[in-house]
């Protein structure tokens, strides 16, 4: 059997795959690259010596989708990564993200019932539980009152993924509710390189590290947290591919729809993360303090306990940990980047 993994080739898919070679799993990678790098196939090879199958698809273009699963007959589980996630491009662009994040989520969901495939994991987020009224936040808290369009295309995905399942019982659906990725690979040989200028924070602090970016913008400091900036849970991007190799484990025993957390159940403040990362790696990182962006919200972080219960995981990386690996990859891309 293998699994087709959709969006393979960007930060949290190939360090999801590596997991998945280290397990002895089959794995058809598909990606369009908009937000990834082809050369990702011979990092992943560098670190497990395993060339994967890959196709470049776009999951809105169903024929070309279809094709993958006319050719690869033994897929029985699918891990869905593709798709927009930059919470400020999505308040610019919404109509984009619904379009990119919904179809191709439908797409595959239909080629699934074709073709009976039964195990599905959904790259869902903690953005579904809008501004919360608690943290940490349990899986049984309410959801809805998205402040970003990009939340809103989980929160819907979610809810066309319940309803597919009141339907089709033959299915075994794990949404899994990431909170913040940030680190790398401990080798060093694949981390997160977005395309452009960085959504995320911590790709933005290596840049600045490197001298890439002159400084770091901290959105808002008045914020009712500790010290005015943003709290989130920052889990390691290691122990969240790791999350889902638990979670297929756990679909395969003919789970039915289950919904998981997957963070470290602790909160970490902007300004926080940046000092980790200067006490860490011996950088200073300038920053100056921006105004709040849109969607944006105060503090997030989760309660991990039923992943732990029931899929027999934690996260076990450490804040240091992720900041050096980030640090670690940046400085090694940086330097391929400047070879080419």
């Amino acid at each position: 059997m293998s699994i087709l993994v959709t969006g393979g080739l960007g930060y949290i898919g190939s360090h999801t795959i590596i997991e998945l070679i280290n397990q002895n799993e089959e794995v058809v990678c598909i990606d369009n690259l908009s937000n990834s790098k082809i050369t990702m196939l011979d990092q992943i090879e560098k670190i497990t010596g395993k060339r994967i199958t890959f196709y470049q698809v776009d999951c809105l273009d169903k024929d070309a989708l279809e094709n993958v699963f006319k050719k690869h007959d033994d897929i029985d589980t699918i891990i869905h990564f593709a798709g927009s996630k930059a919470v400020g491009e999505s308040v610019v662009k919404p109509l984009l993200y619904y379009e990119n994040n919904l179809m191709s989520t439908i797409n595959l969901l239909n080629l699934m019932i074709k073709y009976h495939v039964n195990n599905f994991v959904f790259s869902s987020s903690a953005t579904v539980y809008g501004n919360p009224e608690r943290v940490p936040l349990f899986e049984t808290d309410k959801i809805g009152g998205t402040t970003n369009p990009y939340g809103t295309t989980k929160l819907i995905i979610e809810g066309i993924l319940q309803d597919v399942y009141k339907v089709h019982k033959e299915l075994n659906i794990a949404i899994l509710r990431y909170f913040n990725p940030i680190g790398a690979h401990e080798s060093g040989l694949i981390g997160e390189a977005p395309n452009g200028i960085p959504n995320n924070l911590m790709p933005y602090i290596t840049q600045v590290a490197i001298g890439i970016r002159e400084k770091l913008s901290v959105f808002g400091d008045d914020y009712p947290t500790p010290d005015g900036t943003g709290v989130r849970d920052y889990i390691h991007v290691v122990d969240l591919a790791k999350g889902h190799v638990a979670a297929i484990s756990k679909l395969r025993t003919n789970s039915g729809l289950v919904i998981y957390n997957l963070g470290t159940g602790k909160g970490t403040s902007v300004l926080e993360l940046v000092h980790a990362f200067e006490e860490a790696n011996g950088v200073k990182i300038p920053y100056v303090i921006a105004p709040r962006r849109a969607g944006d919200i105060a503090e997030c972080y989760a309660n991990c306990d039923k992943a732990k219960k029931e899929l027999n995981w934690v996260a076990t990386h450490s804040i240091v940990d992720a900041c050096r690996d980030s640090w670690r990859f940046q400085q090694y891309f940086t330097k391929m980047e400047s070879e080419k």
